[in-house]
């Protein structure tokens, strides 16, 4: 609603298109969507024009009555002349495209002392015929145009963006509960009424819109742009200080004014929840959950990314504490003759410990977090010696951690020092080797693959020489046990070629061929 003219209207020769709108005593109607705007004038457009025929009957309803015709009133000055304009085909050829023109009445008409014109999209164009009392008193934008100006009969506004909204805000100015009017309305179409209201300086309109918007939950997909309107509307109270929207509030259910620590707190109470949890399900989707969700804050960057990588490693600290007690139990000469209530619970512990750090770790990695995890498995000697001593049914989850750790090396997920990686093999290597056929058979999300590829390509990143006296070792071993091994020929392969090919070609490059 850029521009707008003030004016008497009476005099204008314009033709306009009649459409039945609903209007109560009170004055509110149903404004039909731009769609079915186009579906009735199209099907005016197909009807022969017959000029015997009677117009539409009213409504039988009591509290509902049409918008009265003003077509036939407008014929006669659209051709004064009385000429037929199918007799002068050249003039029909050179008239300009009509517009769409629609009629809409509010209240008492014969009372109607305003004509209030929009021009919007599509050549659509709305004659409203309205009481200057009414807008003045709830919308300041007609109060500032109209005030001191009693003779004027008409108002036009053109560039009007939503004609069908800006129609049905007006029609609301009549309406004594507006809040009772939205309740079947959705939060879409009310927030495009609150944009119109607040353009109006609707005030009362604008209040009731924020009170529907308290009132109904929103969808995620209407959260941005309820937000969006709402800053909007704050902005324009910032300069304007006349009008108390209790905007604040709205906004609460979104954002809060806590402390800085205060996420932190939260996201550790979360996941300490959730490595307590002895419901195998609701543990196993609350992890899925919250990983997604984390996932989604490392892409998006959030303020939350790095919170919350300080409770990681105290969470992974208390996992690694435990197995170690629990090993330790596991690990004595007669926990084997101990009754099976003594012994499963240790046993689902060491379990549920392994896959909370596992848990723990894949967090880690999608924050790019995950350096200082390497430093403190491989600080664990004592759990790798303990875990020779356990059955392989309860220790191997334990491998998992170091298959996982190698898999993010092989990645570039994580970048640990040459002295970590050298202690990760000799400590974890023979231990994940020795687990590796029941993991291949236990665990379903176990893919050897890149286990394998994990491996050879943390091997490959040490000295030459380690590279042989390792990958030598796992050749022993491999021949003996097949596929109970990891398969690492392609890192074989590689260390292979550095090793025999690439001096002589070396060789060959220094003299020059």
């Amino acid at each position: 609603m850029s521009e707008y003219s003030v004016g008497a209207l009476g005099s204008r020769n314009t033709k306009i298109r009649n459409v039945p709108i609903a209007v109560t005593p009170e004055g509110f109607w149903c404004c039909p969507s731009p769609a079915m705007l186009q579906k009735t004038l199209k099907a005016q457009n197909q009807l022969p024009k017959n000029p015997n025929s009677k117009s539409p009957p009213h409504s039988k309803a009591p509290s509902v009555h049409r918008a009265p015709t003003i077509s036939s009133e407008k014929r006669s000055n659209s051709n004064p002349n009385g000429e037929n304009p199918n007799q002068n085909p050249s003039k029909i050829t050179e008239r300009p495209v009509q517009k769409h023109k629609i009629s809409v009445g509010f209240g008492q008409l014969e009372t109607s002392d305003l004509k209030v014109v929009l021009h919007g999209k599509d050549g659509i164009v709305v004659k409203m015929s309205v009481h200057m009392n009414i807008l003045v008193e709830n919308s300041s934008y007609f109060e500032e145009k109209l005030s001191g100006n009693s003779q004027v009969s008409g108002v036009e506004i053109s560039d009007c963006d939503d004609v069908e909204i800006c129609v049905e805000t007006v029609g609301l100015m009549y309406c004594k509960d507006v809040k009772h009017r939205l309740v079947k309305q959705n939060v879409s179409r009310v927030l495009r009424i609150l944009k119109v209201a607040e353009l109006l300086g609707f005030h009362a309109c604008i209040k009731s819109c924020l009170e529907y918007l308290d009132s109904v939950p929103w969808v995620e997909e209407e959260e941005e742009n309820v937000i969006k309107s709402l800053h909007n509307l704050q902005a324009d109270k910032t300069n304007n200080n006349t009008n108390n929207y209790q905007i604040t509030p709205l906004l609460k259910r979104v954002s809060s004014n806590i402390t800085a620590n205060k996420p932190n707190e939260t996201l550790a109470k979360i996941i300490d929840l959730v490595l307590k949890s002895s419901e195998d399900r609701a543990r196993c989707e609350m992890k899925t959950v919250v990983l997604k969700l984390l996932k989604e804050n490392n892409m998006h960057g959030g303020a939350s990314k790095d919170l919350c990588t300080k409770t990681l490693y105290n969470s992974c600290q208390v996992c690694i504490n435990s197995l170690l007690n629990l090993f330790t139990k596991a690990s004595e000469p007669k926990f084997g003759d101990q009754p099976l209530e003594v012994r499963d619970p240790i046993n689902r512990n060491i379990a549920l410990d392994a896959d909370n750090l596992l848990w723990l770790l894949e967090i880690l990695t999608y924050k790019h977090a995950s350096h200082d995890f390497v430093t403190l498995w491989v600080e664990q000697a004592e759990l790798a010696v303990l875990h020779a001593k356990l059955p392989i049914m309860s220790r191997h989850l334990i491998s998992c951690v170091t298959a996982r750790i190698f898999v993010s090396i092989g990645k570039g997920e994580v970048l640990p020092s040459k002295e970590n990686k050298q202690k990760l093999i000799n400590i974890w290597l023979e231990p994940l080797i020795d687990d590796y056929n029941w993991l291949q058979h236990a665990c379903r999300s176990f893919d050897k693959k890149i286990v394998e590829e994990g491996i050879g390509r943390t091997i490959l990143t040490l000295p030459l020489e380690e590279q042989q006296s390792i990958l030598l070792g796992w050749m022993s071993r491999f021949l003996k046990a097949g596929d109970a091994c990891p398969n690492l020929q392609r890192a074989f392969e590689v260390w292979w070629r550095r090793t025999f090919v690439r001096p002589y070609v070396d060789e060959k490059e220094g003299n020059g061929n």
